[in-house]
């Protein structure tokens, strides 16, 4: 679960300014379940797994929480193509932009309750990369569908 990656020996000795970006206060609260790719491993396929949900409680308006994991949904897609090479979206060298976003809700849940986003990313290449999510429940239940294209350049010096 989430709360047995923040407690994860590995979590506490991220870089200070990574763990702070994943305990800061805002709308989406994120718990990365791969934490090796924060110290160079790489992931040839992009599989990486991401614990998210929403900060706040929220009303019980399915729409709502539509609306909340559609949002949540772009926080760490581009991700999957970085840890192919060995990076992350905290690299400097690096310029990820979002080129498209689609998104399909199979089933009910809430987004104030912790979902995992399996990513990976089936192909990179000439600074374009796909990735795809499946969110689940945490009885497995797939909940949502994700695809994104992305940029992914080296910042020129």
């Amino acid at each position: 679960t989430a709360e047995e990656v923040a407690k994860q020996p590995m979590f506490k000795e991220m870089p200070e300014f990574i763990r702070r970006y994943y305990e800061s206060d805002r709308p989406i609260e994120l718990r990365p379940v791969e934490l090796g790719r924060y110290f160079g491993q790489k992931i040839d396929d992009g599989r990486i797994h991401v614990w998210i949900k929403t900060a706040a409680t929220l009303p019980d308006d399915p729409a709502l929480h539509m609306c909340a994991l559609a949002y949540a949904s772009d926080f760490s897609l581009l991700d999957a193509i970085m840890a192919r090479y060995g990076r992350t979206l905290f690299d400097k060298r690096m310029m990820p932009a979002s080129l498209d976003h689609a998104m399909w809700f199979h089933r009910p849940f809430r987004a104030d309750e912790w979902l995992l986003y399996a990513q990976d990313s089936p192909s990179a290449r000439g600074g374009r990369g796909l990735t795809r999510g499946s969110i689940f429940k945490p009885d497995g239940t797939l909940v949502a569908s994700v695809a994104q294209e992305g940029s992914v350049r080296e910042r020129k010096s």
